[in-house]
């Protein structure tokens, strides 16, 4: 590993730091989505957010659509924002919210003047913010400065052999550094709880948890499953990677957290953290895109992603860093994997030296490396919705 702790970011009017650059059109609600693809088709430099979901949204569904909206405007990597909705309120509402952040963002109602008049304003503004925002500098930060979210998929026997323990020792050695750092999927920690429980800071902070994962389990999987969840959990691909139960799959993706550290809190799906540097778990599902939607919203600006079948999923906020320790995987999907660590599971590379590859490879995803998602186009962004529209 580089002994180097520094690189090269993108300081925010609030002090956080991006390690992307970009303008987003953000559109308040599904049928905004038009209108705001037109505006990132005639402004290069820009990129639209396309989302299915914004109308008749209600109690605590509506405000983890605003939580996600605001959250994504006032990531770090988002140097400012153009916001467009279908009426003025909601979408004042998220411009006033990533406003605190003191980035340069507008908003654009469609009603009363029609998507063409609607777009044409938006346009010149999105114009105008490329050309602010185009030529800032990256500076020399801390490594310390840094967000680093986790969420693992596809997994399968590999993963809590080689690519989640990795994850787990980069973390045990950046957060006492100071950085911050989150881990999710409720669900998928089921027959691990009570040892996650353990992990946290305090019995206050492990009771806090419990009471969440709970609440997933009483009112998300008992209240909707059939038989069973195997057809969801574990997923086929899980099955076909060696992985037959739940509590199998829980016990690999509790290794993201490592040995050594404690998580200091519990968050709300795409709540930003409050109480300091440190790790975090947040109530998420398990699903890939949406996770990482969550945690984007959240303020983090790099994910590690820990494979074993092979996920390709991307995101257009934040840059995901993929890793493995499969064998097959690297030579099948090399194309998707950024960080091999199949060397582990043929005993010729230690889990310590896994670690120390996945931080060198944050340090240069940081520093502008595009992940090899970013080269291949994936952009997943996908909205988490809790219930039925009114």
């Amino acid at each position: 590993m580089s002994t180097d702790r520094k690189f090269y970011g993108y300081r925010r009017e609030n002090g956080r730091i991006g390690v992307r650059n970009y303008v987003a059109i953000l559109p308040v609600d599904d049928i905004s989505n038009a209108a705001c693809e037109a505006v990132a088709a005639n402004i290069c430099g820009t990129m639209a957010l396309p989302h299915a979901y914004g109308r008749l949204q209600f109690g605590e569904d509506l405000d983890l659509h605003f939580r996600t909206m605001i959250g994504t405007g006032s990531n770090p990597n988002v140097a400012a924002c153009i916001v467009i909705g279908i009426e003025p309120s909601w979408t004042q509402k998220i411009v006033d919210g990533i406003a605190e952040t003191g980035k340069p963002v507008a908003g654009f109602a469609i009603e009363q003047s029609g998507d063409i008049e609607t777009i044409a304003k938006a346009s010149r503004k999105a114009k105008e913010f490329v050309h602010q925002t185009s030529g800032q500098l990256r500076q020399e930060c801390d490594l310390s400065e840094i967000w680093v979210s986790a969420k693992c998929g596809e997994s399968d026997t590999t993963t809590g052999l080689a690519s989640c323990p990795a994850v787990g020792n980069m973390y045990d050695k950046l957060i006492p550094d100071g950085i911050y750092g989150v881990f999710g999927e409720t669900s998928e920690l089921t027959g691990a709880e009570e040892l996650c429980k353990a992990r946290a800071v305090s019995p206050e902070i492990g009771n806090k948890f419990m009471r969440t994962f709970q609440a997933y389990q009483d009112d998300v999987i008992e209240a909707h499953k059939t038989s069973d969840l195997s057809d969801s959990q574990p997923t086929k691909g899980n099955i076909e990677g060696g992985l037959t139960t739940i509590e199998e799959k829980a016990l690999g993706n509790l290794e993201k957290i490592g040995k050594k550290v404690s998580y200091i809190d519990v968050l709300e799906p795409a709540e930003a953290p409050a109480a300091g540097p440190g790790l975090y778990f947040m109530d998420t599902s398990s699903a890939a895109a949406e996770c990482v939607t969550l945690m984007a919203a959240a303020g983090y600006v790099v994910h590690v992603f820990p494979t074993g079948q092979g996920n390709i999923v991307g995101n257009p906020v934040i840059p995901v860093v993929k890793l493995t320790g499969n064998p097959r995987t690297v030579r099948t999907m090399s194309e998707h994997i950024d960080v091999d660590v199949s060397g582990v599971v043929r005993r010729e590379m230690t889990i310590p030296e896994a670690g120390d590859a996945l931080i060198d490879c944050v340090v240069k995803t940081a520093n502008g490396r595009l992940t090899a998602a970013e080269a291949l186009g994936h952009k997943e962004f996908v909205m988490t919705k809790l219930y039925r529209s009114a």
